[in-house]
């Protein structure tokens, strides 16, 4: 999207919270609110800087205008150590910090989770993904994420010539989003052959067992420790032969130095923009499909904004699945009738609902 746009839709505000005598620091991004209060995950990294919670304050814009929520797109990141055992004092000064900024919805993302959504809840009220004891629909427990990533995969399928059942999945990131995409996969009858995490990577070509890997993974913390595998490091996961590749961790894994290894026929995106814009480009001529993040992981965001308007769980799964499996159709037959990217098809549909709800609201 070119610079015009961006500063035609946002940010609309770029906050830092800082508070000395607790050694605290977070990074708060709303990006639009045109068509509701934005609404976006509480990300806590040691690295995360402006810049990345800018970028994914945007995507959540486009998220959340395709998947036709009414909210609009905003993030935060507390610059923490996710394992740090201050990690709830600083969730509540955080919670503090933002009391009055109505306009942001917090939500759980990578580093933070239900319970700190649970702390968010009791010191503001305002908040999304809360624990099923206090009324939430659990998004990592339930899988919303990697529910919506199956059903994209459903339809994209197709469109790199691939059968889903018996396809071959590599999954970078076996998280939370990881573990529920490869089950939900693996019961639509596709075949994964390869997960990493931190520790490094698990491949088999005839198949890994997905209840022994999340036995393995729950147990001993690393999917290294999984017998029926061969293990490499991390980063070999993208040069696996598969058919269709998820990258569900942290931002920018794929990019010009190593989009050339990629042997994939098909990426759906599982976390928030794991791909650079050069890399994507490469993708595309080398005929691999890609579908952009906001369209394949919004899972998570829908099913929040499903709990956030008091709708039941069996609600929020149909619209994770209506609504996903209906925008990935829609952008993915835009890029092959223009002959466009995903990512510029994705982001022409979703900019448009955005201005047109812009022109209704009041200047000042």
């Amino acid at each position: 999207m070119d610079k015009s746009v961006i500063k035609e839709i946002g940010p609309s505000k770029v906050i830092q919270l800082f508070f000395p005598v607790s050694n605290f620091h977070a990074i708060v991004v709303v990006d639009n609110t045109a068509l509701g209060p934005s609404i976006g995950g509480v990300r806590v990294c040691q690295d995360v800087t402006i810049e990345e919670v800018k970028r994914l304050a945007r995507t959540m814009t486009m998220k959340n205008s395709v998947a036709g929520l009414p909210h609009g797109g905003g993030k935060a990141g507390i610059i923490a150590d996710p394992r740090d055992p201050k990690k709830e004092h600083y969730f509540r000064i955080f919670s503090q910090a933002i009391k009055d900024l109505y306009e942001y919805i917090p939500g759980p993302d990578m580093g933070s989770n239900e319970e700190c959504m649970a702390w968010i809840h009791d010191e503001i009220g305002r908040v999304a993904g809360l624990p099923e004891e206090i009324g939430g629909l659990p998004l990592d427990k339930l899988g919303a994420t990697g529910f919506g990533l199956a059903e994209c995969a459903e339809i994209a399928c197709p469109y790199a010539n691939i059968e889903l059942k018996g396809a071959r999945v590599a999954i970078q990131g076996f998280g939370s989003v990881g573990k529920a995409a490869a089950k939900f996969l693996s019961d639509k009858g596709s075949i994964v052959v390869a997960a990493s995490d931190t520790k490094g990577s698990i491949c088999n070509p005839d198949g890994l067992d997905i209840k022994e890997l999340l036995d393995v993974k729950k147990e001993k913390g690393s999917v290294i420790h999984y017998k029926k595998g061969t293990v490499k490091k991390c980063e070999e996961l993208f040069s696996t032969p598969c058919d269709i590749l998820i990258p569900a961790a942290t931002p920018d894994v794929i990019s010009k130095e190593n989009v050339e290894g990629v042997k994939a026929k098909l990426i759906i995106q599982g976390a928030n923009i794991p791909i650079t814009k050069e890399a994507e480009e490469i993708l595309h001529k080398k005929g691999i499909l890609s579908v952009p993040d906001f369209i394949a992981n919004a899972g998570g965001v829908i099913m929040a904004a499903m709990e956030y308007a008091k709708k039941s769980e069996k609600e929020a799964f149909d619209a994770i699945s209506e609504r996903i499996k209906k925008n990935t159709k829609l952008i993915l037959e835009k890029t092959f009738k223009e002959k466009t990217l995903p990512r510029q098809a994705a982001e022409a549909i979703a900019k448009e609902r955005v201005l047109k709800a812009m022109a209704y609201r009041r200047v000042l």
